[in-house]
């Protein structure tokens, strides 16, 4: 389908918005559709892309193309001498969107920031849980329930966190997406007219661009913010093209249909290079892949099965077939782009023979499990159908029936957050701020086995007391090494097989400039121009 047919197949509201005559119109060939609108429920950077990047702000943002910490909705902050309390000092003057149905009667101010982060944590607050199936993983994943003491209003400019701990990541937590703000006003007026649910469907934000419409499966619109604080970005409207195939998102990009797309597969990536009307910008990719498995569930609550399947499994062949050499074999759960990497752990070696013996002295024989296979491209798992098959043919080789699973793509994250799930899934990380917490702590803690982000449900008292340790220590050195612990005891115990590390692709016509690539795997499109 082309991005004409899928324009007409929009609802007539979506046409009625269109620019006028000579706007500039970037379109995104994206590879999934969106969870939602709302970002604080979900854990998807495919789902954060539609949502926060272009329609919402934090307190405080990622200067592009770093982990650097700079102002965004707060224009600067205290943090007290024990480092328990930060007040942020917040900008004056924002505006927040208006969709239809709503238009916001003032500014940016304290209470949307209370709001936005009361209702992932008040069962009471009316936003908590307000449509089935709404849960806030990463503030819980996070422990943040048990670090956040309070939120307080100052004044309508000015917001104290006070925490019951140290907490070396806060500020950069409140720089991810989970940390959204939301409008208030926008919040109660759905709330009084029983529509609490659009909040999740229509988004208002103050971000840099408005939200139009969206078909399910096929487009996303958004309009240019004219009132933006930092300034309004050049291009006039925003289209999501959702384009799942990276053959055809390929061929997209080539026709000129859009002029940006994610995930290429690498055995395109020589024939994009080589086209002279595209630029494929890369970067070691701030990420993982791991199969996890379901340490609640027999076999796989025992540690020596784990490391045999781990054993049983040729990662090596999975970087030549899958990643065909954009990627790197994983040993560790955190990426070596990463500070407090433990580059002294040894891996588990590929040993099929071994393996068997492990898994007949477990006394494990005639086991048939399921992998889960992602149904999507993510930056660090090009085709997770093809690892699923991979890993099939090696178990096979020990005595394993593996048997292939996999749901659309917002099912699929659900569905394996679920202790109840049988087997090991498929699924990987990109940093959301640098710091080795956010991968240890919202992936493998004991917290994030509850919220479901840790998909091991892995809950280790070692490992727990280690990554505690570390996020409650202000000092560099005795967090690196506190982390390298934490690695080992993580090798040890085998909640995942780690698999691959990958190297991150973003072609795009030469037409487009300011596009500025994430660290963090993000793509946002505030300032990026098309040039005639």
């Amino acid at each position: 389908m082309t991005i004409r047919s899928m324009l007409l197949a929009c609802s007539a509201a979506v046409m009625l918005t269109a620019g006028a005559a000579g706007a500039k119109t970037l379109v995104y060939c994206s590879e999934a559709s969106p969870e939602g609108f709302d970002p604080a429920p979900y854990t998807a950077g495919t789902t954060f892309d539609a949502s926060s990047h272009p329609v919402y702000d934090q307190l405080v943002e990622f200067k592009p193309g770093t982990t650097e910490i700079e102002p965004g909705l707060a224009e600067k902050w205290d943090v007290s001498a024990d480092g328990l309390t930060y007040t942020f000092h917040l900008r004056p003057g924002v505006k927040f969107h208006s969709v239809d149905g709503f238009t916001p009667t003032r500014d940016f101010n304290a209470d949307d920031v209370i709001f936005s982060f009361d209702r992932q944590a008040d069962p009471k607050n009316a936003y908590y849980q307000y449509a089935p199936g709404i849960s806030y993983e990463y503030y819980n994943a996070m422990d943040m329930p048990k670090i956040v003491k309070s939120v307080e209003k100052v004044d309508d400019l000015t917001v104290k966190f006070t925490l019951t701990e140290p907490n070396a990541p806060f500020l950069a937590d409140m720089a991810m997406d989970f940390a959204s703000i939301l409008s208030k006003e926008y919040a109660d007026k759905l709330a009084s007219e029983d529509r609490k649910a659009d909040i999740n469907n229509v988004p208002v934000g103050t971000g840099p661009f408005e939200f139009v419409a969206y078909q399910k499966d096929a487009v996303i619109r958004y309009k240019a913010n004219p009132d933006y604080f930092k300034g309004k970005t050049p291009v006039d409207d925003l289209i999501f093209a959702i384009t799942p195939d990276p053959a055809v998102r390929m061929q997209k990009l080539q026709a000129g249909e859009c002029q940006i797309m994610p995930y290429p597969a690498p055995a395109d990536i020589a024939a994009l290079k080589a086209d002279k009307n595209l630029t494929v910008e890369e970067q070691p990719g701030l990420n993982v892949a791991y199969l996890a498995y379901n340490t609640k569930q027999a076999p796989f609550d025992n540690v020596n099965v784990r490391k045999a399947l781990n054993m049983a499994i040729n990662k090596q062949a999975i970087i030549e077939a899958v990643f065909q050499g954009a990627g790197q074999v994983a040993k560790n759960p955190i990426p070596p782009t990463m500070w407090s990497y433990n580059k002294d752990i040894k891996d588990d070696a590929y040993d099929p023979a071994e393996a068997k013996k492990m898994l007949d002295a477990a006394g494990v024989k005639d086991l048939t499990m399921n992998i889960w296979a992602m149904p999507v491209q993510r930056p660090y798992m090009p085709n997770a159908r093809r690892t699923a098959e991979l890993m099939q043919s090696d178990l096979a080789k020990v005595g394993v029936t593996a048997n292939i699973v996999s749901y659309e793509w917002g099912e699929y994250l659900k569905k394996s957050k679920d202790p109840a799930r049988d087997g090991a899934v498929i699924l990987g990380w990109t940093g959301d701020n640098g710091d080795p917490d956010n991968f240890l702590g919202v992936l493998l803690s004991c917290a994030g086995a509850e919220s479901g982000a840790n998909r091991a449900f892995w809950c280790d008292k070692d490992f727990e007391n280690l990554i505690t340790k570390a996020k409650q220590s202000s000092d560099m050195a005795e967090r690196t090494k506190l982390y390298e612990q934490a690695q080992v005891v993580f090798k040890e115990q085998a909640p995942w097989d780690t698999l691959a590390h990958s190297t991150v692709f973003m072609p795009m016509s030469k037409k487009v400039t300011g596009y500025v690539m994430s660290p963090l795997g993000g793509h946002d499109f505030y300032g990026v121009d098309i040039q005639e």
